[in-house]
């Protein structure tokens, strides 16, 4: 199994949802940053469980200890060793799923890659272990702050209820004053309305996560295979339920003609800028210095409180009635999860490009 994230920047995880600990290591961390340890727990708390009403119950304190790599409040330059304790598993509820493939999770592909797989809450297959991706952002983020680099995602859309403008309308600081991680108020109210509706169904419902990311110097990327762009849709796309990335105007971009769609070059007090931002930030795979912002779609959680056809090892008809404690909607816990592999994705190409540029 590939654990590690990043070229030169690298986070390599480890763990499973109902074992004794998620934990990991990042390597490549530049020297003397100071570490705020308080800062790293908030980005936890954000992702952690039982946060609100509309997420799962499980109760952990997602305390994370950190074990190497910082000394006297800065990093060494070492490798961050961390780790945190699963303390509330509930393992007793995925007896009935021992040999039974539960519909659209990793069960059956595990089982098939690997011939037996851990069946107590999907093992590594898990959301728990984004933990790891966010301590890792974290410290990312404490790295991109001393840079002037910020980055800062929202949810923008639950099913059919989407935010109306683009997140220049918006105070992004705003997203944190509601439980859905929304910066407009009224439809954040009608987000939340939305997913209790769906929780009290048994059922689960998805949406779309906005980031922004400001400051971000011209230059990051590579011109063929190490695009920007392509770096971060990866990095999105391995975030357990994604579904989809555009970055710019995305999609949304073949209805304009290219005199509509062409960001104009102007030299604004001797610095070069855009007049339009159609471009998301990033030209021919590289950035140009201009915000970078894209959207990512969830899906629906895969586990619904729902009886269920599916079938057994043996490939026998069944139903299964899942158990257990778990999100009716991922989008106001993955916002975290989000900015943490967007901050790691743009820490580890601005030290590429500063180890290849003089």
């Amino acid at each position: 199994m590939k654990n590690t994230f990043g070229h030169l920047f690298t986070l390599t995880t480890f763990g499973e949802s109902h074992g004794e600990a998620i934990g990991g290591v990042v390597d490549g961390m530049p020297a003397g940053i100071l570490i705020n340890p308080d800062f790293i727990q908030q980005e936890l708390d954000r992702r952690r469980p039982g946060q609100s009403k509309i997420t799962t119950g499980r109760q952990e304190a997602d305390r994370v200890e950190l074990l190497s790599g910082v000394f006297e409040g800065r990093s060494t330059g070492c490798p961050i060793g961390f780790i945190v304790r699963n303390t509330n598993q509930h393992s007793y509820d995925y007896d009935n799923m021992r040999d039974t493939f539960r519909p659209s999770h990793a069960d059956y592909t595990y089982q098939q890659k690997y011939g037996l797989r851990d069946h107590r809450g999907g093992g590594r297959s898990s959301a728990r272990i984004t933990i790891s991706r966010v301590v890792g952002g974290a410290l990312a983020k404490l790295a991109l702050q001393q840079l002037g680099i910020s980055v800062e995602a929202f949810t923008s859309q639950v099913g059919d209820i989407a935010l109306l403008h683009d997140y220049t309308h918006y105070d992004l600081s705003l997203r944190e004053n509601n439980i859905v991680r929304c910066p407009d108020r009224e439809k954040a109210a009608e987000m939340v309305r939305l997913i209790e509706s769906v929780k009290a169904d048994g059922d689960t419902i998805g949406g779309i996560i906005t980031c922004v990311v400001k400051g971000c110097p011209a230059g990051l990327g590579e011109p063929e295979f190490g695009k920007l762009h392509a770096a971060l849709g990866s990095a999105m796309l391995s975030i357990n339920a994604a579904k989809g990335f555009e970055y710019g105007e995305g999609f949304s971009c073949v209805n304009s003609r290219g005199s509509q769609q062409n960001d104009i070059f102007v030299n604004r007090d001797h610095h070069i800028t855009t007049l339009t931002n159609h471009s998301g930030g990033i030209q021919g795979g590289i950035s140009n210095g201009e915000d970078i912002y894209f959207r990512v779609a969830f899906k629906p959680v895969a586990t619904i409180l729902r009886e269920q056809q599916t079938v057994n090892i043996e490939g026998q008809e069944t139903t299964l009635l899942a158990r257990g404690r778990h999100d009716p909607c991922v989008l106001p816990r993955a916002v975290p999860i989000v900015e943490a592999m967007t901050a790691m994705t743009i820490l580890d190409y601005y030290l590429q490009n500063k180890a290849t540029t003089l």
